[in-house]
């Protein structure tokens, strides 16, 4: 007999699932319980509800032992968890405001219950509320429609009448850039190039260079200084004097202004052996600068 009632038992002992875990989960607009059984779960949620209390019964679950659960959530006070025969209940306290949806998940091993707010009342009666007939909603009259349609094109229009004249007025002046001849683009170049050849020449005009130098004693010297376009021949030293100047015809070697010496040997030593009344004004500038001024003052004679 106790056999027969065993073995009577043995498809209900097998088909119930085991309750692995549980989580709970507060969020602002609700709480959650997550629910894990060993198996999928088939069996049958039974739910009462009081004023601050929902109990839930899982025919067909069981749990190993009683779990109790304090909850911090404005839906959800505390959670109790009892094995019963054949069952499992679940007491939850509750606001009196709050709602119980329970759901499974999609392979059955999972049961989540949320404990979320109710609905409001005025969102209950707008869902109530008929709706509207639309063939009673009023409508525009054809002429009204006309005018509107009239008035859009004739915008329309003068838009366009507006892009076409801009784009008569921009092109022909795109198309005399684009055909600028290539004679006159060249001439451009090349003027933009003798510009700074003479801006060029205009900065190197400013400085005075030493092309060569020779000493005669110890405190005169023969130098050769470009200037400009011509080079100058100067006999510096206790006194600054101009000997000759050079354009076309300076020397380019050593030799040559060597040569250019010795032809001018007799009128060195003249220089030489007759003082300078300006000596005490030379000496008191630098040889160089002396005759940067006197080379200055002889170009804007000639400009004159």
């Amino acid at each position: 007999m106790i056999k027969s009632l065993f073995l009577l038992a043995l498809p209900l002992l097998l088909s119930a699932s085991q309750i692995l875990s549980y989580n709970i989960y507060e969020r602002t607009d609700r709480a959650d319980v997550m629910i894990t059984f060993d198996t999928p779960f088939t069996g049958v949620i039974k739910q009462g509800k009081s004023t601050n209390k929902i109990i839930i019964k899982l025919e067909g679950a069981s749990i190993e032992s009683s779990k109790i659960k304090k909850v911090n959530s404005k839906f959800l006070h505390s959670l109790t968890i009892t094995p019963l025969k054949n069952q499992t209940q679940i007491v939850a306290t509750i606001s009196p405001s709050t709602r119980l949806i329970a759901s499974k998940t999609a392979d059955s091993y999972g049961l989540r219950l949320r404990f979320s707010a109710k609905k409001s009342q005025r969102s209950g009666v707008l869902a109530n509320t008929k709706e509207p007939n639309l063939s009673a909603l009023p409508t525009k009259k054809s002429e009204e429609f006309s005018k509107s349609y009239y008035i859009v094109v004739g915008i329309l229009i003068v838009g366009i009448i507006i892009l076409l004249y801009l784009k008569k007025r921009i092109q022909p002046e795109r198309e005399a850039q684009s055909k600028e001849p290539w004679s006159f683009a060249q001439n451009k170049a090349v003027a933009k190039e003798s510009e700074k050849q003479r801006s060029s020449q205009t900065s190197s005009t400013s400085e005075v260079s030493i092309r060569f130098q020779k000493s005669i004693d110890s405190q005169n010297s023969v130098v050769m200084l470009d200037f400009g376009v011509e080079s100058y021949l100067v006999l510096m030293g206790n006194s600054n004097i101009l000997l000759d100047k050079f354009r076309d015809d300076k020397p380019s070697t050593q030799q040559e202004f060597e040569t250019i010496l010795q032809d001018r040997n007799k009128e060195l030593e003249d220089f030489l052996g007759t003082p300078n009344t300006n000596t005490n004004y030379a000496q008191t500038k630098e040889p160089l600068q002396a005759y940067k001024e006197r080379a200055a003052s002889l170009i804007y004679g000639e400009e004159a």
